[in-house]
């Protein structure tokens, strides 16, 4: 069994995730072939290894050997694997494609440069809509990808990563708790269709009852630079303030300076999940591994 580290990694992962759908999700493979990897495991040494319980999963004392044992191994081959990739491609530049707020609000400069000395590598980033960063990366043009918007496609491994929210904001103070008739007292910039922002703020305002198309709109805007840039340019007005809705990543720094001003609606919390994505291919690269668990350890 050793020989095929695949049912391990299996079997670690579901005892990490202490989920086997959550670990399904994790290894780009469907339930039920977890559950026969983890069946074989303990058909093999004749012992059970977990138990299932109402919250989730439990080790056995088997597999709490068995855990202690692999994860040794794992490491061990992991190095191996990043010490053969040093040798047959010395120099590399890891191409990371990220959406329009991640790209340029999320992930710093200086978090590229801790990424590029973690694989002692490059680090190149391309910032693009969420669909074009997963056509790239089944062309194999880019290595991993920050998206915004979960973009189906079950070549790719999706891992959730933060949650964003959704907030109204301005240049001129408004009040930070705004009820549903308060949004038409604003003039708004609003986002193109096909937008994904513009698609859970419409499912929001749906159930509120209202529509962008009954507010004073007075431009439609593509991604969340312009959104930001156009605020930011607007002339101030206390009575009648110039309004849009982005995400709390974009604006932070400003809010926190003073210089912009941030509203939720009352009752209503708009969020949405950023994912790391990669191709089901790279799901044993060493230098992918590096980086995906470099950003969800939160070192960016």
């Amino acid at each position: 069994m050793l020989k095929d580290f695949v049912k391990l990694e299996t079997f670690l992962t579901v005892a990490r995730e202490r989920s086997f759908s959550k670990a399904s999700a994790k290894l780009g493979i469907s339930q039920p072939a977890v559950t026969q990897q983890i069946k074989f495991i303990e058909k093999y040494l004749g012992a059970k290894i977990i138990e299932r319980k109402k919250n989730g999963i439990k080790l056995t004392a088997e597999g709490d050997e068995l855990y202690k044992l692999a994860s040794v191994l794992e490491k061990e081959i992991h190095k191996a694997e990043y010490d053969v990739l040093k040798i047959i491609n010395k120099e590399i530049t890891f191409r990371l494609g990220a959406s329009f707020t991640i790209g340029n609000y999320i992930i710093p400069g200086e978090c590229l440069n801790t990424v590029g000395e973690a694989i002692n590598n490059d680090i190149n980033l391309s910032i693009q809509e969420s669909q074009h960063i997963i056509e790239q990366l089944k062309d194999r043009k880019l290595d991993v990808g920050l998206i915004e918007s979960h973009v189906i496609d079950n070549t790719m491994i999706y891992r959730e990563w933060l949650e964003d929210e959704l907030v109204v904001f301005s240049n001129t103070p408004i009040p930070k708790i705004l009820k549903t008739e308060d949004l038409h007292e604003f003039r708004w910039i609003c986002r193109e269709d096909g937008s994904h922002t513009k698609e859970i703020v419409s499912e929001v305002f749906d159930d509120l009852g209202v529509s962008c198309k009954s507010f004073n709109v007075l431009s439609e805007v593509g991604n969340t630079t312009a959104v930001l840039q156009t605020i930011k340019r607007s002339k101030k007005d206390e009575k009648n303030p110039v309004v849009s809705i982005i995400s709390k990543y974009a604006i932070a720094d400003e809010v926190q300076k003073g210089e912009l001003f941030e509203a939720r609606l009352r009752g209503i919390k708009m969020t949405r999940k950023f994912y790391i994505v990669y191709s089901k291919e790279n799901k044993h690269n060493a230098y992918v591994d590096k980086v995906v668990d470099f950003i969800l350890a939160g070192q960016c």
